[in-house]
């Protein structure tokens, strides 16, 4: 049997206020969350550490701007307070996001309230009294909240002020950047026609000064040619020595050239006599740099030029001296970067006279090996591929490739990465073309890098043989060397 018991509402109200003032703890701040035990015991959680609140923090970073304020630079404050800004901004968002959360939370505890007090009216006894502690303490919860949302609505005006306040303090910014920028291109630009005013004035007094020193130098000029004329005039009897001077020279030069046309004369019937001689002989081939130059016999039943000791020799340009061009005694002869410019001649002894062959003009050198040597010489070190034929008079036994080095200290032999000849330019190193007759004369050279090391090497062609051989003579010039073949200074008179 259930029992009904009937009481007021006034003192169920105060019951209830009772029961909430003993039993509820509501933290300020935030909405309560607490758990029931036995017998509908409220269990508190534990309390997590407190936090300042958001306007504690907003005061603190405003007043840490302000401070910063005075050492900052334009364009750092400009950037504090555009962050400042944006964070007044997400601060606005966030206070709105919470006033609609606020609104919702009215909005479910009036459904709240409404449901328990639909919910009172048909329970009695025990559920009843619960039912008005619930009551009860919604409303409470209600009241906390209206007092949440006022100080949220105050936040909410403060970062309004925030915001408005660090927007304003952005666009001064922005006006002082600005202000400034004007100022610095002004600035610029003032120094940029300072600069243009000095260059101008700098050119004009170099100018004038250019021709005050030609005037200078023409007047002196014309001083020092005044000076001579008043010495002469002063000085007769120098000027007397000097005439007879004159006329002893006049006296020597005319010796010279009857002596010049009478060894023209004798110089004319030894060609003839030698082109008698050497009609049995012909030289065949180009007289140019990279060619080779044979002698050949044009009588069937003439002797066997085999057998026959040769000689070559270069002319000189007076046609009274010829140079020997030692170990050249063979039938075929390469001509190398020494003879362009010069006849050669090749002496053939018979068994009781001389015959000679001579080109018939100057050897030329080939084309394009001036631009060629020219743009090598801009560089400190050229490579050429080389095959080692001779090593020391002896056939070199392997036919591997080697790297011939020529730079402007020293000429280097490498095969890989091992040296088998590296020296410095000096006066007992000789590099020639070589002069051992055979179809690869054109392409070989003859280099001793020192006393008891001797190469013939073979370059890949002919071009590439002469201009190493004028590219290494020409640094070795460069460190007062020269550069020649045995013996090539020595020279003899002419036959």
């Amino acid at each position: 049997m259930t029992r009904v018991i009937y009481d007021s509402g006034e003192s169920m109200h105060k019951e209830a206020k009772d029961m909430v003032s003993r039993d509820v703890n509501l933290p300020k701040g935030r909405f309560p969350d607490y758990k029931t035990g036995a017998n509908n015991t409220i269990i508190e959680p534990e309390e997590a550490p407190k936090s300042a609140p958001l306007k504690e923090i907003v005061a603190k970073e405003t007043a840490q701007l302000l401070q910063q304020q005075k050492r900052l630079s334009v364009r750092d404050l400009k950037e504090k307070f555009e962050k400042g800004l944006a964070g007044a901004a997400k601060l606005s968002d966030e206070a709105k996001k919470r006033e609609a959360a606020s609104l919702d939370r009215q909005v479910l505890l009036k459904k709240l309230r409404d449901v328990l007090d639909s919910l009172k009216g048909r329970v009695a006894g025990r559920n009843r009294d619960e039912t008005e502690e619930a009551i009860s303490l919604v409303e409470a919860l209600a009241v906390q909240l209206t007092q949440r949302e006022g100080e949220l609505i105050h936040e909410k005006v403060e970062v309004k002020k925030l915001a408005n306040f660090l927007k304003q303090a952005t666009e001064d910014a922005k006006k002082v950047v600005e202000e400034e920028r004007a100022l610095a291109i002004a600035e610029i630009e003032k120094a940029k026609l300072a600069i243009e005013r000095v260059e101008k004035a700098w050119l004009e007094h170099e100018t004038v000064a250019t021709d005050k020193d030609q005037q200078e130098l023409e007047e002196l000029r014309n001083e020092v040619r005044e000076a001579r004329r008043i010495k002469m005039l002063h000085q007769p009897s120098k000027v007397m020595d000097m005439e007879f001077e004159l006329q002893a020279l006049r006296s020597l030069v005319l010796e010279k050239s009857q002596l010049c046309a009478q060894l023209k004369k004798e110089l004319a019937m030894i060609k003839k006599l030698e082109e008698v001689k050497s009609t049995i002989f012909e030289l065949q081939g180009n007289e140019v740099l990279g060619s080779i130059l044979t002698i050949v016999c044009q009588v069937d039943a003439g002797p066997n030029i085999s057998t026959c000791l040769i000689q070559w020799f270069r002319l000189l340009p007076a046609g009274t001296t010829r140079e020997l061009i030692r170990g050249a005694t063979k039938t075929m002869y390469a001509p190398e970067p020494f003879d362009v410019g010069k006849v050669l001649q090749a002496e053939i002894m018979l068994s009781s006279e001389k015959a000679a062959v001579t080109t018939t003009g100057p050897i030329n050198t080939a084309a394009g090996l001036d631009n060629y040597v020219g743009s090598l010489y801009k560089l400190s070190d050229s490579e050429f591929t080389v095959s080692v034929i001779q090593m020391n008079g002896q056939d070199f036994a392997s036919k591997s490739v080697h790297t011939f080095h020529v730079g402007r200290l020293r000429l280097k032999l490498r095969k890989g990465r091992s040296t088998k000849a590296k020296e410095s330019y000096s006066n007992k190193m000789m590099l020639c073309g070589s002069r051992g007759g055979g179809n690869a004369a054109a392409k070989a050279v003859f280099w001793q890098a020192r006393n008891g090391q001797i190469f013939t090497l073979a370059f890949q062609s002919e071009r590439e043989r002469n201009a190493a051989l004028i590219l290494a003579r020409r640094f070795a010039s460069d460190c007062n060397v020269a550069l020649v073949g045995p013996e090539d200074q020595a020279s003899v008179a002419m036959s």
